[in-house]
Order: structure tokens, then C-alpha cells, then sequence
């Protein structure tokens, strides 16, 4: 085993990171240790900021498995380091799934286990405390050498070493063992012995996620050591040593205000998440053990393995468990955000026959309808007598459902923008600027022989003038503006820095049902088949001659409901359905369960005004119930419940008097229709399904079988539901009615208008999906819609995507449509009208191209506009998807099954406000999706703000630069009362309140730059650099050339034509040892105040993103009032003021000048920037970045556009790279414009060629 290898954890999944081992070592950190006693402590900040270096400094490498420290580096585009140490725990076994009956007196080659030696390798002190569970469990198992278990813990999971794999390995519990239904059934629904739980407890630890809430101290510490606050007081402590003491404390009290803030939220965000995970964490559980005795424990004891009794009253869940008897109706609204209770069964336990095949591994998510989800709340149960409702618990802890949910909260992943990025390299650009003034100053003071005490000091207090101090405290500024309108709004953030993302967003996602549709279905009505043809449709099911009908049977029997406090619920469209029947649903009351051996079954019946007034006694039934022919009861006596994968639902019932049983189903019709009989599906079953899906109803289809007289009772309850849903008889249509909300059109024709690109991610039908998509203009009523209809490998033949239209055009087109405009200055011709294209397909596609055609996939997504029946990982994989093509991708869902794609997506935004929004980084309470158009405006005004911001403090800092540069040269500098009023009273001042500008009133096609580093921006920031220098320069040397220009003096009088003298009795006794007084400082300050002023108001961007500068108010009484002051004090000076701010008295002439510079400056700086920056080099920028829509025809070219172009020429050399197209979906779409067989002619079929490089390759054959 090399020492240098590299392990991989979690390879595959989300969270995986590269291992290496090291092994601490001593030369190393005593080398260590004398390096931070000679940088005071420096060093060690170093090391605590980059554990990389930390690891690599003090350690060695070996070995993963003799490492006492491993160092991670997650494998995402963002490659962070962690550090983790590694620990050895003894145990009187090594598997947690092993018997302690079982192990044996040697040590066994386990996987998560160590050979035991004597003497404990690393340093290691594995020895259990005395008292502790191991202890106790070791000294009972005395006659077994203890084993040695070596793991570490990372973001509150533990990892153990496995031998077998010699990597560390995850434990999450049951799902490990990859155990079959039948085995859950028949090994692990007995119960585990104490001994055996408190084994498994070792492993797995306390059931119980844990949200510990830091203490103030600790939260201190951490913010404290921020990179920024340690240049904050490396600051301080340096104004201290040049005795700027004022401006030192104010900016002690701004740091201080500014860290009880954040440590204020930070703590309310902890105590928000301890007190939602800690509500229910800990219940009381009733347990079975292996000797069938029922023993009460806390939860918090469990363990995977345990079999737990559910409460006939309900309970929360304090774990996953799966159930083994019994059936439980829960809510489910903490994990999917949505509050309809579903039912969950016992998991099928295939007959020994039936096992081949169908006895598949348990999964939590193949199996979730049998699984009890941690934190979910079971209402009710029902169950045998004598036999209670059992679950056996799968997993705890973190690794439940909830568990991962509040893992990703306490530790998400780092907001990757363009922005953040660049605001680091601008200030490694500041620091180099600062690196220029901190030579300039050394050699100047070394030339002029000043003490090195002062050369020290002036020196380094450059670097502290360059880098602003308040810059986060501004930047956060604008971000908290937005995030309070957008609670305004009704739009709820818990992660504010996506808030400057949203600003970006250029494609948005939608889910379709409860999002661009109402959340109720209306029947429209029905189509029944009989002797395999169609009937006429019918309005209405609740008619008296079809009250006995199998096909009003199959819609009072399928379906999840039940009564919870006497009111029907579940699924909104089982609900519709069963309305529609006009029958009554009766469940047994706990008595009357009781009185029998097993469950009674749900009852359906019509009200007896529907029923025939002399039913039909058929004469094969007995006596007995022949007197209770009158009555018509359906008893459903088993569910097999909906499965999103499958696609469908079944019940088996049996009809009161009948001896045999029937079966049920309903589902997707294409689905249903595949199970049936050929001979009772009609021929023209395609052709009636898609005449109602293309009209945009969701069509359900329904299906009947007699079941054969041999299977009662206790069969049908372990049967697997593939031998009940086959050879079915097809009984016809429910046709459904989902209405577009009143919002939808009106919000999709904005998102249009501004050129964003909206996509529908549904789990209905496909053509259903695509008329839904033409009702709400998603696709325009000319545009045509290609279906790709991909198929896996299959005999030896290679996965194929067959390309047809989803409708026949009108009129013959070409489809060559170029979707993303990319202007090119050597043609200018006016564009085409040519007809726009989409694609749609459906989930069972899209896997299929995502693993078999991954470059197909990319070209697809770029005309994708419908995605139908996609299951929740699958929604997730299309936004990465779309993220891999450079898109800004914005996800509106109802939260449903919309929870990873909302996490993952740039902006995700739920319209259900329970529980399982808290992944979701906004929630809104309006529940329509015009909440989408409004964060979007938010996010762009967020954004442009963010940029005005950093803008105009980067020109602070290089404006104050500039002055302290200049008067460095005559050894003079600003004072302390001038830096304070420049920070405070100024600085601050306007950041405040320039970031006030509410967002602009409607969303309009162009886009905010995403990041510092482009064109415009850095044009902006160098010209008014430029300006301010050359103004400042020309103030500096013009003063100097005043014939009443003389060093000053404290008796130095030149202001005579005022009657005033600038002579104090300070003046007289104090000497001024900084030479803060002179005429420089006192000329440069005037000029140098106004030009913060002037930036500022030039920086302050209103139209198109933000409202003008004018309308926000405080920023105007701001910015006039310190005008006011400023021309006040210079035109009328105040002695008191002119002493505090340590200014000179200057001849009024020089003052007109002084006003005339200004005048001057302000209007050179307003011109450049809305000229020459705001219309030609923004407008090029923009046209650059624009974003294509699909869907939508280009509007005509506008008469600005001619000057546009010639503007384009004239500055093609301030962005030479202009035409370099910089999102990979620009890449992609000018490839395709130049392809000739794209976009797949109908008929035509794709198919796989797999090259040997691993890559994708394909072939387009066109038959003949």
C-alpha cells in the first residue's frame, strides 16, 4: 500500500470527497510552534484559515489506515479542504449487524474493524473510560477480545475504516446489509435483545439530531478570527501608534455594532433550526424485544434493527422505519411540503413461489410507500387483533430523511457568483495598489532620513487607507435592503446571498400541477369501453344505470383515502374522483376491529337513492345474503399504493355476496393499457387519448380483473402486486379538468418580455404537458414541438432516440431557427423571421439520454421546453444540467417533489410554506408564481446595487489614497478629525442610504452583468480614477502657484479680506508634529469631499433595474445636506469647525477656484460615466450578453439598433474579446447553427455509438 494514495468517500453521491492520510508528526510541530512564537501568533491564524497547510505542516503522509488525521477535499467545483481527526473506539465486536453471541475469541476479519495489538499504534488512547457503554458492554463479553474500531466524524456522520474495502465507509443502518423484503419479514421483525441494542448503539450512536447551539464565546471566537476583522485590528492598533486615537475607537464601535449583529442572527438561525428539529426529537417508543415482551424506552435509545409499535393514536416519527404489519395514514409535509395525509402499508413479503424476481433489496426510496419517514406524523393506524403495528427502524440519527434535511442546512454548500469572485481579485488589486503607495512612502521617508518608528508607520498605514474597513458592512447593506422588500412582498429568504444571484437568472423552471395550475382537478367527465370499443363520454359517473358498473366500482375502490376526524382526505385527485361517484366511505372504528382477527376493510357503497329500487339476487347466492341483496357494499381489502415510478395504483376488493375477489387499478393510460388484455384495449385508443391530453385534460385510465376463487384473504395480503396488475380487463377514461391560475399567462409573457427562458417540469402526461404549455404561452401557437422518444440498449442493439412531432404544422417550415442572438459585427443583415422549435420528452427519456447521449443531452436542453412524468432525482439532474450549459437556472415548485431541484437550482422558490421549504433558499405565501418576476427584480436591483457599492468604496479608498499619497510627498497627511469626518459622516452616510433604491417596476430584457471583471465596470471605475487623480493632481500643484502661497505657519494670515484670523491659542502652544495645517491638506480636503459626493451620485444607477436615484429620498437628504455643509464651510468658515477638522483659512479667491475645480470635476465625471459608459459601452455589453427566449419570435430591429452597430465598430477595441461568446449555451447554439442535420428531422432515429475514449457519439439514420 503506497503512502502517497489517494482514497475516494462517497464516490458517486453528492457529498463526494477525496481522503488523505497523515500522521502526526513531532519535528514538525515544535517546528511549527517556534514559527508562531516568532509572527505572534500570525502563523497560527494562517494555519487555522487553510487546513490544508495545517495538515501539511505538522504532519506526514501515510497511510489511510494508520492515519490519526485525514485531510478531505470535496470533489464539487468549489474544492474545499476539511480536516478531520481520526479516532479508535474498542468494542466487544466489530459489526455492528453480528451477533455478540456469534463473535469469536480471535479478532475477525471485519470491516469496520482493526487487529487489537498491545501496544496502540499513533498515539492512540482507544481505552475506554470506565462507566462508558463500551465498557460495560466489553466487561460483559469479557471471554471476547475486544476489537478495535477506527473511524472520524465529519459534518455529524461518522465514517469507519472497512477492511474489506480499505477505504472509510459510511454506516446509515438497515439499507447496508442490502436485506430483501422476505428478510425483513423473517429475520428482522422480531426485535433486537438489550445487549444486541446497545452494540448496535456504539456504531450508530443516539438517536437524536442534534442541533447544538454554539455559546456566545464560541460564536465570538470564530467571527472574531475572520481574515477582515484581524486587518481591522491590525489596523486599529496601528492608528493607535500614530495617536489617531478617534478614528481608531470609531472604528472599534463600527467593527463591534458590526460582530453583535452577526452574531445576533447567526445565534437566532441556530435557536430557529434547534427548536424546529428538537420539537419532537425525543419521544417515548414501545419496543419489541427478540422474546416477544414489549418494553417503553426512549427514542433516542433506538437503533436500526429495532422493531417499534406504532400507536393506534399516532405519534411522530423519531426515526425511518419501514412498516411490517399494519397499515398508518401519515402526513408527510415536513419532508415534501405537502400536507395530504397518504397511506403507507406493510411491506410486501413475497411467498416463497413468488420470490424470484419480485423479492427485490429494501429501499427507502423504491419502497417509500411501506417506509415511516423521521419527523413525518402518523395520524392514525389500523391493525390485526392481537397483532400490534410493527415497524422495524431502518435508520436514525442524521442518516434518516430529516436528518439529511437539517445536514444540509447546517452545512450547504458555498454560493458560487461571479461576483463574490471578482470582489476578491479587486481587492488583491487594491492590495497591489496599496504594495505601489507602500514603496512610494518607504523610499521617500528613507530619502528625507525620518525616524524608522515613522517610516514603519506611515508606511503601513497606506495599506490600511487602500482597503476600506467598511466594505462588507456595505456590501451586506444592499442585500438586507432586498431581503426586507422581499419579505414585503410575502417572499421569505433564509439564504439572503442568493438574493444577488437571483439577479442573473435567465431560465426558470416551473412545476406545472399546483404551480402553473390550480391544485384541484375537476372531472370533466368520463369515456367507458366496452367489449373493446368506446362509448360516447359521459358527463358524470353518478348516474343510476352505472351505480353497479365496474367501471364506477374501480372509481369508489382505488384510491388512498380515509376519514381522519370524520372528514374524507388524501390525494386531491382521489378526492375529485371519488366526489364524483356520489357514494359513502365507511372505515371501522377500533371496537369493531377488535371483534375480528384481522383488519376490517374500508366499505364503499352508494346512497340508496342511486340504487335500483328491486335489485337483481343472482342464484348462486347463499341464503344468508340473499336477505341483505339490497344492500350493495364494496369492501377494499387491500392497497397497493401509488408509486410515482410505476406509475399507478391497484386495489383488490370484494363485493358484499360475492365469493370471488376483484382487482382495481388506475394510472397513466399508456401505463393501464399495457397491462390489459390487447383484445379489450380499442384500436383506437391512441387516437381518443390524444385528442384529450392535446386539449390539455390530465386522463386517467382504468382497469378491472375477477380474481380466481382460491385467493383469500391471507393471500392477497402477501401477493406481490405484479401478479395482481396483469391480464387486466380495460374499462376506459376519466377525463380530468386542471385549470391555468388566472396569474400564469400574464407572468410567463413578462418572464418572455425579458428575455427568460421558461421551461415546465412536470410529473403529468407528456402532450397533456405540451398543451399546457401552448394555453400558457410557454410555446407559441405557431412553434412546432419535436417529442425525442429515447430506448435503452436492448438484444445486443444500441440505445436509439426516434424524433417526431408532438403536432403536424399548419405549413411546411424549415426549422433552422438560431434561439440565442448573437450579434457579429462583419454581418449586419437584418435578421429572418424564421419559426422557433422545442423539444419535450418525457423522464423515462431523459435518463436514457443522460446516460447514453451526454453531448445530445447538452444541444437538447438548449430547445427543451417540456419535460413530463419526471420523478424527483430526475427534475434535480435536469437543473445541473442546465447549470452545466452556464444557465442561471430559477425553479418555481410547489414543493412536493420538488425538493432537491429547488436546493440545487440558482434561485429555488416553493409556494408551500411548511416544513420542507427550509431547503428551499425562498418561500413565498403568495401561492402563484407572479412571486417569480418579483425576485427577479429584487435580485437585479440587489445586484446593481452591489456593484454601485463596491464601486464607489473601491473609488473612496483610491480617492483617499490619491490625497494621502500627494501630501506624503510634503510630509504631511490627513488628520485624524478629517479621516473621521470623511468616514463617518460622509462614507458611511451615503453607502446607507444609496442602497435605499427600490427595484425597478417591471422586468425588462436586458441583464445586470454577473460579474466586476467585465468592460463597462472596469471603464467606469478607471475613468473616474483618472479624474479624480488628474483633479486632485491639478489642486495639489495649482495651490502652490497662488502668489499668496507660503509654507504655513500658525501666525500665517492671508485671509484678511474676511476680518479672520486662522490664529488660536491652541495654534500658539501647540505644535503641529504631523503637519496636518497647511494649504495642501486644507485644498485637497475641500476637492476630495466633493468627489465622494460626486461618485457617489454618479455610481447611484437608477433605470432599468433600480428606481431613479431621485425618488429615494434619504439618499437625496443625505447627499444635499452634506453638500450644503460642505460649500457652507468653505465659503463661510466656522473657526470651531476649521479647528476640529484642522483646516486652514485660504483666500476667497482661491475658494471660487477651489468651487470651479469642483464644478468642473463633477461634470467631467457625469458625462464620461452617462455618455460615453452608459449609452454606447453599456448598451454593447448588453447586446453581448443578451439572452435568446425561446418561444417567441425576435422583435423587429429598433431604430437605435443602427446606431448600436456603429457604436459596436467605433469601440470594438475598449472589448476586444466581445464576440467571444462566454456561456457554454452560446458556445452550443452557434455550433448548431451551422449544423445541417440540427434540429432531427420526424421519422428519423438517433442511435448510440459508443467510442472507446468513454465519450458519446452518434448517428443520425434516416430511413428510406
Amino acid at each position: 500500500m503506497e503512502k502517497g494514495e489517494l482514497k475516494i468517500l462517497n464516490k458517486g453521491e453528492e457529498e463526494e470527497m477525496e481522503l488523505q492520510g497523515y500522521r502526526l508528526c513531532r519535528w514538525r510541530l515544535a517546528l511549527v510552534g517556534f514559527g508562531v512564537l516568532c509572527t505572534g501568533g500570525f502563523l497560527l491564524l494562517l494555519l487555522y484559515w487553510m487546513p490544508e497547510w495545517c495538515v501539511k505542516s505538522t504532519c506526514t503522509r501515510t497511510t489511510a489506515r494508520d492515519a490519526n488525521v485525514v485531510l478531505l477535499r470535496s470533489t464539487d467545483e468549489f474544492r474545499r479542504w476539511f480536516l478531520a481527526r481520526v479516532r479508535v473506539m474498542l468494542a466487544p465486536g466489530s459489526n455492528p449487524f453480528h451477533s455478540l453471541e456469534t463473535q469469536t475469541t480471535s479478532p475477525p476479519s471485519c470491516p469496520f474493524s482493526s487487529p487489537s495489538t498491545p501496544s496502540l499504534a499513533n498515539g492512540h488512547t482507544p481505552h475506554p473510560s470506565v462507566g462508558s457503554p463500551a465498557q460495560e458492554l466489553i466487561s460483559r463479553f469479557s471471554d471476547y477480545q475486544p476489537t478495535q474500531i477506527r473511524y472520524f466524524t465529519f459534518h455529524s456522520t461518522k465514517y469507519y475504516w472497512d477492511d474489506g474495502m480499505q477505504n472509510f465507509k459510511l454506516l446509515n443502518g438497515l439499507e447496508d446489509l442490502e436485506v430483501s423484503c422476505s428478510t425483513v419479514h423473517s429475520e428482522h421483525s422480531a426485535g433486537l435483545t438489550t445487549n444486541q441494542q446497545e452494540y448496535r448503539r456504539l456504531f450508530f450512536g443516539v438517536n437524536e439530531i442534534t442541533v447544538k447551539v454554539p455559546s456566545v464565546f464560541k460564536l465570538l471566537i470564530k467571527e472574531v478570527l475572520n481574515p477582515f476583522y484581524i486587518f481591522q485590528l491590525f489596523s486599529v492598533i496601528l492608528w493607535s501608534t500614530d495617536e489617531y486615537y478617534y478614528y481608531a475607537a470609531a472604528i472599534v464601535f463600527m467593527s463591534v455594532i458590526s460582530i453583535a449583529t452577526s452574531l445576533y442572527t447567526i445565534k437566532k438561525q441556530y435557536i430557529m433550526l434547534h427548536d424546529m428539529v428538537a420539537a419532537h426529537s425525543i419521544v417515548r417508543v414501545s419496543v419489541c424485544r427478540a422474546n416477544n415482551d414489549v418494553e417503553e424506552i426512549l427514542s433516542t435509545d433506538l437503533v436500526p434493527g429495532d422493531v417499534v409499535v406504532i400507536p393506534s393514536n399516532g405519534t411522530i416519527m423519531p426515526c425511518d422505519a419501514v412498516l411490517v404489519s399494519g397499515t398508518c395514514i401519515v402526513n408527510e409535509s415536513m419532508l415534501t411540503g405537502e400536507s395530504v395525509p397518504v397511506t403507507k402499508t406493510n411491506l410486501p413479503n413475497p411467498l416463497p413461489g413468488d420470490r424470484q424476481g419480485a423479492d427485490s433489496a429494501y429501499n427507502t426510496e423504491e419502497h417509500k410507500r411501506h417506509t415511516l419517514f423521521c419527523g413525518t406524523d402518523v395520524i392514525q393506524t389500523r391493525f390485526y387483533t392481537g397483532e400490534l403495528v410493527k415497524a422495524v427502524v431502518v435508520r436514525t440519527g442524521f442518516s434518516t430523511a430529516k436528518g439529511q434535511l437539517v445536514r444540509s442546512i447546517l452545512y450547504p454548500k458555498p454560493t458560487d457568483f461571479k461576483l463574490y469572485r471578482d470582489a476578491y481579485l479587486f481587492l488583491l488589486c487594491l492590495v497591489a495598489v496599496a504594495g505601489i503607495g507602500f514603496i512610494y512612502s518607504l523610499v521617500l521617508s528613507i530619502m528625507h532620513k525620518n525616524p524608522a518608528k515613522t517610516i514603519i508607520i506611515e508606511s503601513l498605514d497606506i495599506i490600511t487607507i487602500t482597503v476600506p474597513p467598511a466594505l462588507p458592512a456595505a456590501m451586506t447593506a444592499g442585500i438586507v435592503y432586498a431581503q426586507r422588500r422581499l419579505k414585503q412582498l410575502g417572499i421569505f429568504c433564509i439564504s439572503p446571498q442568493r438574493i444577488n444571484i437571483c439577479g442573473q437568472i435567465n431560465l426558470v423552471c416551473f412545476d406545472k400541477t399546483g404551480t402553473l395550475t390550480e391544485d384541484g382537478l375537476d372531472l370533466w367527465g368520463i369515456q367507458r369501453v366496452e367489449s373493446g370499443r368506446f362509448h360516447l363520454s359521459e358527463e358524470s359517473a353518478h348516474k343510476e344505470n352505472l351505480v353497479k358498473s365496474q367501471f364506477v366500482a374501480c372509481m369508489a375502490t382505488c384510491h388512498s383515502l380515509t376519514k381522519i376526524e370524520g372528514q374524507l382526505s388524501g390525494d386531491p385527485l382521489d378526492l375529485k374522483m371519488f366526489e364524483a361517484t356520489g357514494w359513502i366511505l365507511e372505515e371501522a372504528t377500533e371496537e369493531e376491529t377488535a371483534l375480528h382477527n384481522r383488519i376490517m376493510p374500508t366499505v364503499v357503497r352508494p346512497p340508496k337513492q342511486l340504487l335500483p329500487s328491486q335489485p337483481d339476487v343472482s342464484a348462486d347466492q347463499d341464503m344468508e345474503l340473499a336477505e341483505l341483496s339490497s344492500l350493495y357494499e364494496i369492501g377494499i381489502v387491500r392497497q397497493f399504493p401509488f408509486s410515482s415510478a410505476l406509475q399507478r395504483m391497484s386495489v383488490v376488493s370484494r363485493t358484499l355476496g360475492q365469493k370471488c375477489m376483484d382487482a382495481y387499478m388506475k394510472g397513466a393510460p399508456e401505463v393501464v393499457a399495457s397491462l390489459c388484455k390487447t383484445e379489450t384495449v380499442p384500436e383506437d385508443f391512441s387516437e381518443v387519448l390524444e385528442r384529450y391530453t392535446k386539449q390539455g385534460f390530465r386522463v386517467i385510465a382504468v382497469a378491472h380483473r375477477r380474481l380466481g376463487s382460491k385467493l383469500n384473504w391471507h393471500k392477497v395480503q402477501n401477493i406481490n402486486r405484479d401478479n395482481i396488475e396483469a391480464n387486466m380487463e380495460f374499462l376506459g377514461l376519466i377525463i380530468m379538468q386542471n385549470k391555468l391560475k388566472a396569474e400564469t399567462p400574464g407572468v410567463l409573457q413578462d418572464l418572455r418580455r425579458a428575455n427568460i427562458r421558461t421551461v415546465m417540469v412536470t410529473g403529468d402526461n407528456m402532450l397533456t404537458a405540451i398543451s399546457v404549455a401552448r394555453d400558457c404561452g410557454m410555446i407559441a401557437p405557431g412553434d412546432t414541438v419535436i417529442i425525442a422518444d429515447a430506448l435503452p440498449p436492448h438484444d445486443g442493439q444500441a440505445a436509439k432516440i426516434t424524433w417526431r412531432y408532438a403536432d403536424k404544422p399548419s405549413r411546411k417550415t424549415q426549422l433552422e431557427e438560431i434561439n440565442i442572438s448573437l450579434e457579429d459585427e462583419d454581418h449586419v443583415e437584418e435578421p429572418t423571421t424564421q419559426e422557433m422549435y422545442h423539444f419535450a420528452m418525457n423522464g423515462k427519456s431523459f435518463s436514457i439520454i443522460a446516460e447514453h447521449f451526454p453531448d445530445m443531452l447538452q444541444k437538447l436542453v438548449l430547445h427543451g421546453t417540456v419535460f413530463a412524468r419526471m420523478a424527483p432525482d430526475q427534475k434535480t439532474l435536469l437543473i445541473e444540467t442546465l447549470q452545466g450549459v452556464d444557465y442561471f437556472v430559477g425553479m418555481c415548485g410547489d414543493g412536493a417533489n420538488d425538493c432537491g431541484a429547488l436546493k440545487r437550482a440558482h434561485g429555488g422558490i416553493s409556494l408551500s410554506e411548511l416544513e420542507a421549504s427550509v431547503a428551499s433558499p425562498f418561500t413565498s405565501r403568495t401561492p402563484n408564481i407572479s412571486c417569480v418576476p418579483n425576485l427577479i427584480r429584487e435580485g437585479r436591483a440587489a445586484l446593481i446595487t452591489s456593484f454601485c457599492v463596491f464601486k464607489f468604496m473601491a473609488l473612496y479608498s483610491i480617492i483617499q489614497y490619491i490625497s494621502v499619497i500627494l501630501l506624503y510627498s510634503i510630509f504631511s497627511n490627513l488628520g485624524d478629525f478629517q479621516f473621521l469626518f470623511i468616514d463617518i459622516a460622509i462614507i458611511l452616510l451615503i453607502v446607507f442610504t444609496m442602497s435605499l433604491n427600490p427595484a425597478w417596476k417591471e422586468l425588462v430584457s436586458r441583464r445586470p452583468p454577473s460579474g466586476l471583471i467585465s468592460g463597462p465596470l472596469l471603464f467606469s471605475v478607471l475613468t473616474q480614477i483618472l479624474i479624480c487623480l488628474g483633479f486632485q493632481t491639478i489642486t495639489f500643484l495649482w495651490v502652490k502657484r497662488q502668489p499668496w502661497y507660503e509654507v504655513w505657519t500658525p501666525d500665517t494670515d492671508v485671509c484678511n479680506q474676511f476680518g479672520h484670523l486662522n490664529v488660536s491659542d491652541l495654534n500658539n502652544t501647540e505644535v503641529d508634529e504631523h503637519n496636518i495645517q497647511n494649504f495642501e491638506n486644507t485644498s485637497l480636503f475641500y476637492v476630495s469631499s466633493f468627489q465622494y459626493l460626486i461618485v457617489a451620485i454618479v455610481f447611484s444607477k437608477g433605470k432599468p433595474f433600480r428606481q431613479p436615484s431621485y425618488k429615494n429620498y434619504p439618499f437625496v437628504l443625505s447627499a444635499v445636506s452634506l453638500y450644503f455643509f460642505l460649500l457652507f464651510i468653505m465659503f463661510y468658515p466656522v473657526e470651531g469647525i476649521d479647528h476640529f477638522l484642522e483646516i486652514v483659512c485660504v483666500p476667497f479667491e482661491w475658494r471660487i477656484r477651489l468651487f470651479l475645480i469642483i464644478v468642473v470635476n463633477a461634470a467631467v465625471s457625469v458625462l464620461v460615466e452617462t455618455c460615453i459608459l452608459d449609452i454606447i459601452l453599456w448598451k454593447l455589453a448588453f447586446s453581448r450578453d443578451k439572452q435568446a427566449n425561446y418561444g417567441v419570435t425576435p422583435a423587429a430591429p429598433t431604430p437605435q439598433g443602427a446606431t448600436d452597430l456603429q457604436a459596436d465598430k467605433c469601440f470594438s477595441w475598449l472589448c476586444p474579446r466581445r464576440m467571444m461568446a462566454k456561456a457554454r449555451y452560446m458556445h452550443l447554439a452557434q455550433e448548431l447553427s451551422v449544423d445541417p442535420d440540427w434540429p432531427p428531422k420526424p421519422t428519423t432515429t438517433t442511435e448510440a455509438k459508443p467510442c472507446p475514449e468513454n465519450s458519446s457519439a452518434y448517428e443520425i439514420i434516416i430511413p428510406s
